[in-house]
């Protein structure tokens, strides 16, 4: 049995949850080495690649935001050129034929002042221009059929390669960027976006939203511009831009204080500021308003270094009404996570 390594990257301050669920999955045997503390790391499995990358997709953990698989790490000296060469010389012992397949390169690096002069705009040209001119690949920036991903620390250069589906995420790092819009309600729209992203769901095929907690408006404002009906609820005001829209209704007032007629949506949103049980406890109260099959989706702020136990809360606080589908800290998160889950019939 040969080892595998790999990079995991997660929201910084929750590398250590995301060690735990790895070790969970991949045994007591898994060894870690901090690259950019907090944050990312190198771990290395007892299993060989393919089974270990197996093991996590079957159980994708919360949060591990992306990993890479590692082929191969070289010393290098920092230079631009040598950069290159020792790329040239990992593709070339890669053995893998890239001639017609669209490859994306993604390359971060660490913190650290030997770095500071290294472009990465600029390794990802050469190395663009090297897959195009000598590998005869369509270099891409979306949708590859494979991820050419480098890592550089100031003295390893970590290269891998690997088909998109096997590193969590197609975005480098699992870093989802989104381009703000000119008269965007708010950056918590972001959030909404990534989790259709990253649940697999399609928010235009919904008929009708409650927003629980909509203040100021950003996930109201996505799911209109997606063609839903939305309500919204929040003792606080919605952004003066989204009261003049004909799909809304807008409560100012408690969750706590409305109700609603029984299955009268298909999806049901928040994103509050709230404790977690307290936020739990109110959108329970409206969940005779949600239709059997219709699904939640849900901002769960955490509670210090006690992460597992706040999803254990909040899922048992929801259930048996609420079935949890994947819980994941996505990236437009930070001392939060975000729920998926679906109401039982």
């Amino acid at each position: 049995m040969n080892d595998s390594t790999f990079i995991g990257t997660s929201n910084r301050g929750f590398a250590q949850q995301a060690q735990e669920e790895l070790r969970r999955l991949l045994g007591p045997s898994v060894k870690f080495e901090w690259l950019a503390p907090g944050e990312v790391f190198a771990f290395t499995s007892q299993f060989e690649r393919g089974d270990t990358i197996d093991r996590i997709l079957a159980q994708e953990p919360v949060f591990l935001r992306h990993m890479q698989p590692v082929d191969a790490e070289q010393s290098w000296d920092g230079t631009f050129d040598q950069t290159i060469h020792h790329i040239r010389e990992m593709l070339a012992l890669a053995g893998t034929s890239l001639k017609q397949m669209d490859i994306a390169v993604q390359a971060r690096k660490a913190e650290g002042e030997a770095l500071a002069n290294l472009s990465l705009p600029s390794v990802r040209s050469s190395i663009d221009e090297m897959l195009a001119t000598v590998y005869e690949a369509n270099p891409v920036s979306r949708e590859a059929d494979l991820i050419l991903s480098l890592y550089f620390t100031e003295a390893k250069l970590y290269f891998g390669l690997s088909r998109p589906q096997d590193n969590l995420s197609d975005w480098s790092g699992g870093a989802i960027r989104f381009r703000k819009e000119e008269g965007q309600v708010s950056r918590a729209k972001f959030k909404l976006l990534e989790a259709e992203h990253t649940f697999g769901l399609d928010l235009s095929q919904y008929r009708a939203a409650l927003d629980i907690g909509a203040a100021p408006g950003g996930w109201t404002s996505l799911l209109l511009e997606r063609g839903l009906r939305v309500t919204a609820v929040d003792p606080a005001k919605l952004d003066a831009t989204l009261l003049r829209h004909p799909q809304l209704m807008y409560f100012q007032k408690k969750a706590d204080e409305v109700s609603f007629a029984a299955n009268a949506f298909d999806l049901l949103v928040c994103d509050m500021s709230w404790s977690h049980r307290q936020m739990a406890k109110l959108v329970r109260g409206l969940l005779g308003a949600l239709q059997p099959g219709g699904t939640a989706i849900i901002t769960v702020k955490l509670m210090h270094k006690k992460a597992f136990q706040t999803i254990r809360e909040v899922v048992s606080d929801l259930a048996p009404e609420l079935e949890l589908q994947q819980a994941k800290q996505l990236f437009h998160n930070r001392e939060e996570l975000t729920l998926f889950l679906m109401k039982q019939g």
